[in-house]
């Protein structure tokens, strides 16, 4: 494997451009809603911003849940990198910042990262790369991948249900982006010690 220098990403911070429902306002079904978060830990202002419509929420989020956490199929840092591909091509910064930073914790290595931030593609290991070029062609409208795409996945020992977890961690990732990216803004965290 290819040495290269440690490139570690900062968090970003979402903005959103329409208030989020504050959480004192909340009816009841947002409320109700606003317990199906994406990891199940807390509520971002992402997640109040999409709770404006709580039934489109639910349905977007248990979607989300089924795809990116379920426990078998294909391993959840290999959904990460699909995730980076598609967030990447569809220009979602804090996507690809976050997904980034996923699969660097999931994987113990900053590698995948370093390499695709110091766009070393060769630098990946062959199935890092066959995930992330099948990531990048899926997300390109209209859509690269073809054969060749899936017979690499395949070659790197993917199986069919892989493949199609990969799709769908793809997939999800074109609808995250979009429905993020105009909703918002992204810009770098500050730290407790940058504040003035």
């Amino acid at each position: 494997m290819t040495t290269l220098p440690a490139i570690r990403l900062k968090p970003l911070v979402w903005h959103p451009h329409l208030p989020p429902v504050e959480l004192a306002e909340a009816t009841d079904r947002q409320l109700q809603a606003m317990r199906v978060t994406p990891s199940a830990k807390k509520v971002s202002p992402y997640v109040r911003t999409l709770a404006h419509d709580p039934d489109s929420y639910v349905a977007r989020t248990e979607l989300f849940n089924a795809i990116m956490y379920v426990r078998d199929g294909l391993p959840r840092a290999d959904r990460e990198l699909g995730a980076l591909a598609a967030s990447t091509v569809n220009g979602c910064r804090y996507c690809a910042v976050v997904h980034a930073r996923q699969h660097a914790n999931l994987s113990q290595s900053d590698h995948v990262v370093s390499a695709l931030m110091l766009d070393r593609p060769d630098a990946l290991s062959s199935r890092d790369r066959a995930i992330y070029e099948f990531g990048q062609a899926l997300s390109v409208t209209p859509s690269r991948a073809g054969p060749d795409h899936i017979a690499a996945l395949k070659a790197n020992g993917l199986s069919d249900i892989e493949i199609i977890d990969l799709i769908h961690a793809i997939a999800i990732f074109g609808w995250a982006n979009r429905l993020m990216h105009p909703l918002g803004h992204s810009e770098p965290a500050i730290s407790t010690r940058e504040k003035p």
